[in-house]
């Protein structure tokens, strides 16, 4: 396997098994009715506003500590959507902002990384404000995109820092690949997170799906209802009709409702109001 010079991954470490094992699934009662346990709300004083990096909560990698990675769904239908995470190459996951959808890929594309399943981490998406053209923005490409990418470095920051999510980036570890920039490449080894895909056209949509090579993985995410191009131009609602009566091996579909959102509440209550409540 390629060999990083990265000095927080370890290619020396024992098996992966033995270095991270994947957090069983605390929702594995959901379906028999069984309701899940909510994440205790913290008071906000100072002392108790951020969680201590205690031993349960901090995982060692090579020489250094990170924060463990766990995937813990907080209703059915990511309960569902973690599993398919772990079990399929290719997960469509569609449905309103606050679902998890976005989050949940990073974690487990974290994951998939400290664990050696993967060699690097590929992001893209549309960037259709600017119609895929990235000029006008200061800087190299990774800042141009980066309005577009903040969400998903949000939470490389919280299991890495800033300083070694730069790193990253500079060594290749993690790769900003807009979609204009895709065609003719191949990504092995690789998991690829596709964000806000409802903005690709057709031709993005089937260029980028055929990007993914051996050993990777990859995951899609996107709001039918949240589209810039209008559903004749729309690569994500355009694959999901070519896809239905069928059922490809290794290509999974997540859907998430109002009902599935965890943001604060009232999120749901404004998707509500735009009517996206059922």
């Amino acid at each position: 396997m390629h060999k990083s010079n990265l000095p927080w991954v370890d290619y020396s470490c024992p098996a992966p098994s033995s270095i991270h094992k994947i957090t069983k699934l605390r929702g594995l009662t959901l379906r028999k009715q069984r309701p899940m346990e909510k994440v205790a709300t913290r008071s906000p004083s100072r002392q108790s506003r951020y969680p201590d990096n205690t031993e349960a909560t901090v995982v060692k990698l090579g020489t250094r500590n990170y924060k463990r990675v766990e995937l813990l769904p907080r209703n059915t239908a990511q309960e569902t959507y973690v599993e398919e995470l772990i079990s399929k190459r290719m997960v469509f996951a569609v449905g309103p902002a606050g679902t998890g959808k976005t989050l949940l890929a990073v974690l487990k594309a974290i994951q998939s990384l400290r664990s050696q399943e993967v060699k690097k981490i590929i992001i893209t998406r549309p960037a259709v404000s600017v119609d895929e053209k990235h000029g006008f923005l200061p800087g190299d490409l990774n800042s141009k995109m980066e309005p577009w990418t903040r969400p998903i470095f949000d939470v490389f920051e919280e299991y890495y820092g800033v300083a070694e999510t730069r790193a990253m980036l500079e060594e290749g570890v993690i790769e900003i690949a807009p979609l204009g920039f895709m065609r003719g490449r191949t990504f092995k080894y690789s998991f690829i997170i596709a964000d806000e895909m409802q903005n690709a056209t057709p031709d993005q949509m089937k260029m980028l799906l055929t990007r993914i090579g051996d050993g990777s993985r990859m995951v899609l995410t996107g709001d039918l209802r949240q589209h810039d191009r209008g559903f004749d131009k729309n690569g994500l609602k355009d694959f999901l009709d070519r896809l239905a009566g069928k059922n490809p091996k290794d290509i999974s579909v997540c859907s998430f409702g109002i009902n599935h959102v965890e943001r604060d509440p009232l999120v749901a209550a404004v998707l509500g109001v735009y009517g996206e409540d059922d």
